[in-house]
């Protein structure tokens, strides 16, 4: 769809700060409604939802040391001010945009990018006015910029490039979100943390992003971070020098951030739904607040992958294992090259220990149609990301997952992005592992497939939990939640982990964590995981609720994949399959669990056939599920 582009842009004469600045921005179809106030020098904001309030006044700006632009202007020391206390407005930037891109690892074949901008322009100091604008004197911008989606609502802090290429040293900022009394929150503290419902009037010390919240009045919400690249991380908390505001969540930036001008945040984003499953519907946001890819990503390919023991007859035997079941890459974990904590351990090479090297492991897999993944921990990363690179993409090594890296602060988030775009100039797919979690980089670069940043089967939480990650982490990009099946440490049915290849999303996807491929029996039901492709066309969340159950429909092609999952307590499941094309018939492939079976993994397989007018009933076991493959019929 062609762009269209609208511009209008009011330059007024220079404002006191103590005039009152009202502006008002609404989303495409009039849902949202975010107003910018700014009165006695200080800036706030509110956000409304089909005439629903659902952020109260709440205060916006940065926290800058200010001295060194005071001291420009002249100011004594005694009379300096906070940045945004004595910010001069100065006209309104307002733009519209209605795109379409495809995106050919994600959970949609083509995204619309439709939304209402407008840019509120700030500056301090003095200048004087000439034919165009104002340029000239000892002066300093700020601008915000305000995006208003029909998927939610994006802000975030830029700062214009400047004729004294001005150096910031940002401190933190003052965003907040003040809500009505009775809202209450899914909190982790880490990213790979478990989830526990907390009202804002209870301490909050610190909260991962996404953060979704149950408003008093019904609606829900999700506060997010897009466009994470060269800023601090965020997480939120109610507590500001000890002490509790009630209903009230700051914006809590890891640490101080240097930068120059130009220069833009990463982006403050709020999605809003009459029901959690509108938040799952819409998480494409994020990546619509990230850049357009700069080069040819044709290359990219997603696939499901499978991790060996390191020896070269376990590697054989995984590789078979890959062409056998659908998988398209084998993975060379952690010690492959020496232990990974030790600075002396080299990625270059394998350890003297093993009886294989990469290139012989690389050359038998493509034989079989499968490509190699290797781990790098970043230690190694760090000393030799450089001589990595060009020799993986020698050898024919496919991608490589990042393990323990660094994050927060802005050196670590300038680095690990850095280091993507240089996987992307050797043709390297990337995973990264532990604490990170996606801000929509992938938009930009795709050959960024996945990461970790996730409580996912490493740690075996219970259904519970894994029923809350559509609704929370899930929101913020693909997750690597290592999914498992023979393991015997599963606290849920095998059900369950069937259907979580359809409702988790992650363009490179390992399967079978833990599981060597002698674990494998014949089991049947298998084929849903070798059928189930891991990117789509299209995606629904048709039901559910955090904690309690999650229904996923995903369409790739013309068929249709359906997971369903529930928490602890077992329910019945109504499934209308309405999702499904009119006038067409399919074959309902059902997986479903059954005690009664004789079996090892006690997993019913039947078919029926079906059609858009169809309803299923579908009893689900504690902690279990069910996975459903819609095959198309032919005319």
């Amino acid at each position: 769809m062609k762009a269209l582009f609208t511009a209008m842009m009011t330059l007024l004469p220079l404002l006191s700060s103590a005039a009152t600045v009202s502006e008002k921005l609404s989303s495409p179809d009039g849902r949202y409604e975010f107003e910018f106030r700014q009165q006695d020098g200080r800036m706030s904001y509110t956000l409304h939802f089909d005439g629903k309030p659902v952020v109260l006044e709440s205060e916006l700006g940065v926290e800058i040391d200010n001295r060194l632009f005071e001291s420009a202007l002249g100011v004594p020391n005694e009379k300096v001010t906070q940045w945004c206390e004595n910010l001069r407005y100065i006209g309104t930037e307002r733009t519209e945009k209605d795109t379409l891109w495809n995106y050919a690892t994600g959970e949609w074949q083509q995204i619309r990018d439709h939304y209402n901008q407008m840019t509120l322009r700030f500056m301090k100091g003095e200048v004087e006015q000439e034919t165009g604008g104002y340029s000239k004197g000892k002066c300093y911008y700020m601008n915000i910029e305000v995006r208003a989606y029909d998927e939610g609502v994006a802000f975030r802090y830029t700062f214009p490039e400047t004729s004294n290429g001005l150096f910031i040293h940002l401190t933190g900022e003052l965003t907040s979100f003040h809500f009505e009394p009775g809202a209450k929150a899914l909190v982790a503290e880490w990213a790979q943390d478990g989830y526990v419902w907390k009202g804002l009037d209870e301490e909050i010390k610190t909260a991962e992003r996404p953060l979704t919240l149950q408003l008093a009045n019904g609606l829900c919400l999700s506060l997010l971070e897009a466009r994470l690249v060269d800023y601090a991380r965020t997480k939120f908390t109610n507590t500001r020098n000890g002490k509790i505001t009630p209903h009230t969540l700051f914006a809590d930036v890891y640490s101080s951030v240097d930068l120059m001008t130009p220069y833009a945040t990463s982006w403050r984003t709020i999605m809003v739904g009459q029901k959690m499953t509108d938040l799952i519907n819409h998480d494409y946001l994020v990546l619509n607040l990230n850049d357009c890819p700069q080069q040819d990503f044709s290359w990219v390919k997603p696939g499901k992958c499978f991790r060996s023991d390191l020896n070269k007859k376990a590697l054989y035997e995984a590789v078979n294992f890959c062409a056998a079941h659908n998988l398209q890459y084998v993975h060379l974990d952690a010690r492959w090259y020496g232990p990974e904590m030790k600075m002396s351990s080299s990625a270059l090479t394998v350890d003297t220990e093993k009886d294989f090297t990469i290139p012989e492991i690389v050359e038998y897999a493509k034989s079989k149609g499968i490509g190699v993944f290797v781990y790098v921990n970043q230690r190694a990363l760090y000393q030799e990301l450089d001589s990595i690179l060009p020799l993986y993409e020698k050898w024919g090594v496919k991608g490589i997952k990042f393990g323990f890296v660094q994050v927060g602060n802005q050196q670590w988030t300038n680095w690990l992005h850095q280091a993507v775009r240089k996987c992307a100039e050797h043709h390297l797919l990337v995973d990264i592992h532990d604490e990170y979690r996606p801000t929509g980089y992938s938009r930009t670069y795709p050959n960024l497939m996945t990461a970790e940043g996730i409580r996912g089967n490493e740690e075996m939480p219970t259904a519970s939990h894994n029923v809350t990650l559509p609704f929370t982490r899930f929101l913020c990009g693909p997750a690597d939640y290592t999914l498992c099946y023979f393991n015997n440490r599963k606290k849920t049915t095998y059900a369950h982990q069937l259907a979580m290849a359809a409702v988790y999303y992650s363009p490179l996807t390992w399967m079978f964590w833990y599981d060597k491929p002698q674990f494998y029996k014949g089991e049947p039901e298998i084929e849903f995981w070798e059928k189930i492709p891991t990117v789509w066309d299209e995606t629904r969340a048709l039901e559910g609720y955090p904690g309690e159950y999650i229904t996923m429909a995903r369409r790739r092609g013309s068929d249709w994949y359906v997971g369903i999952m529930t928490g602890n307590d077992g329910r019945i499941v109504t499934l209308p399959l309405t999702f499904l094309e009119k006038g067409v018939k399919y074959v309902a492939h059902l997986y479903e669990d059954d005690t009664n079976l004789k079996t090892r993994t006690k997993v019913r397989m039947t078919t029926r056939k079906v059609t858009s007018k169809t309803s299923l009933t579908l009893p689900l076991l504690p902690s279990g599920g069910a996975a459903i493959w819609f095959e198309k019929q032919l005319k």
